[in-house]
């Protein structure tokens, strides 16, 4: 797996890294419906792993399938 973001270091958001993924708005309606990459709370600030995003987007990743036609 070829890592999209640095595994070891913390994304907060405002980090143009993030955008990648989904915009401000987009990343938190993920976060009420539970269904985005993982992430910490703490306080009013939320922190993104890197680690976990390259998971996260590993997940979904799409294998496209050869048409073979003929």
């Amino acid at each position: 797996m070829a890592n999209i973001f640095e595994q070891n270091r913390n994304y907060v958001l405002g980090d143009p890294e993030l955008d990648l993924i989904g915009d401000r708005e987009k990343l938190a309606q993920w976060r009420h419906k539970k269904i985005g990459p993982a992430f910490y709370r703490l306080g009013r600030k939320i922190v993104y792993r890197g680690a976990d995003l390259n998971a996260w987007a590993e997940a979904h990743r799409v294998e496209p399938h050869s048409s073979e036609q003929g």
